[in-house]
């Protein structure tokens, strides 16, 4: 009697565990924000025919991010198709110590406009809007934005993503410039060391 409530119980918390493990680790490996969620309607023979359309981000806050858009008749079934989107069109961009950008990006899509800027830490994530989303879901932490033109979602997602493309770490300058990153690194050192020397 003993032995069948211990396999009993160890079978429960094998299946709890495996439960428990599999659903945070898909939930922690990407970050999904709903961005804008717009009620369409197309005019058919019967009348109107309405329809969602969502606008989603998706990242890993370790340097990936991705968006999509889905229209379905039901908003959950839209989420879902621009989630998987923004999962297959996510990019890669390089973090200055993992919390913020290694430079300042401009982007430009349509009528949006958009500027990034590198923080130095504590700063904190200082945008609105898509732009917040798109950062945070990027694992960005310090950094300040600022966007003009058009207040469009979509514009504003893309022109984001365009400010994050440009960007590039010093060891993908160097490699560039089949330097060292080091000798690039370095330029700003001795060119602050050269006053002194001449001082002296």
């Amino acid at each position: 009697m003993a032995r069948d409530p211990q396999r009993g119980g160890g079978g429960d918390r094998r299946d709890r565990r495996d439960n428990r493990g599999n659903a945070p680790e898909v939930e922690s490996e990407f970050v999904e924000k709903l961005v804008h969620i717009n009620r369409v309607a197309a005019t058919v023979k019967g009348g109107r025919r309405f329809s969602f359309a969502a606008l989603m981000v998706v990242g890993d806050q370790k340097g990936r991010v991705g968006f999509g858009h889905g229209k379905a008749r039901e908003v959950p079934e839209a989420i879902r198709k621009a989630t998987e989107e923004a999962k297959k069109s996510m990019i890669r961009v390089p973090l200055r110590e993992s919390r913020t950008l290694h430079h300042d990006g401009e982007g430009r899509w349509g009528a949006g406009k958009v500027m990034m800027r590198a923080a130095p830490a504590g700063t904190g994530v200082i945008a609105g809007g898509p732009m917040r989303a798109v950062l945070e879901t990027l694992g960005v932490q310090d950094v300040v934005g600022k966007s003009s033109g058009s207040s469009n979602p979509y514009n504003m997602v893309r022109a984001t993503f365009e400010a994050l493309k440009v960007q590039s770490s010093p060891r993908q300058i160097a490699n560039k410039r089949g330097k060292k990153v080091a000798d690039i690194m370095g330029r700003r050192n001795d060119g602050a060391s050269s006053p002194d020397s001449v001082e002296a």
